[in-house]
């Protein structure tokens, strides 16, 4: 029996994957989670030894998980849930030793298989998010603006931005609107993730 951790933050689609894998015979989920946060410790206490994790958790970003749950129980396979494929997604997935990445929207018959061939030891790699992750995105953003997200990203506060790029903080902030805006994404913090998952910066 491959015991089996969900890690989604979605209760619709975690019940359903719950659903489909009550359907095989040699798969069982032992824990459930919907933080990104309560990976290591349910996966610990489970003695699960496949975690299927979702990339964007609360609490935690399901990468970040993964690596910790790659040096604290390293047996324990993992198999990533994504979206969207990006070079820097996968190439981030790659770095912390996940054993699988899969498009969410999969057949459900490749996911049981994944779990089993990640038990197994194998790399399991969705092949049209192989392929789109090869493919280069060009950024929507002009060099300047990749300069200020990739200061931001760093963690320098504005005025540091502005400084070390010869700006006013007011055009500075400009940018990282303008940029937030072109990304779609949320926040600032949420045009960062964009741009690193997109390997831009």
């Amino acid at each position: 029996m491959i015991r089996t951790l969900l890690a989604e933050d979605m209760h619709l689609v975690r019940g359903a994957i719950v659903a489909l894998l009550a359907y095989e015979e040699d798969i069982e989920i032992v824990a459930e989670v919907d933080r990104g946060d309560r990976i290591v410790p349910a996966a610990r206490s489970s003695g699960a030894d496949v975690a299927v994790i979702d990339v964007s958790l609360p609490g935690k970003d399901g990468l970040e998980a993964a690596g910790e749950l790659h040096e604290e129980l390293p047996h324990c396979g993992v198999l990533i849930l994504t979206g969207v494929g990006t070079p820097g997604l996968l190439r981030r997935a790659l770095d912390v030793h996940v054993r699988g990445f899969m498009a969410k929207d999969a057949p459900p018959h490749q996911l049981a298989d994944a779990i089993r061939r990640v038990a197994a030891g194998e790399r399991v790699i969705d092949s049209e998010l192989a392929i789109a992750a090869m493919r280069p995105l060009e950024p929507p953003l002009t060099p300047r603006e990749l300069d200020v997200i990739g200061a931001a990203a760093e963690g320098a506060p504005v005025a540091e931005i502005a400084a070390s790029l010869f700006l006013s903080e007011g055009t500075v902030r400009n940018y990282l609107h303008r940029t937030t805006s072109k990304l779609g994404a949320r926040s600032r913090i949420d045009a960062i993730r964009i741009a690193r998952e997109s390997g831009w910066i």
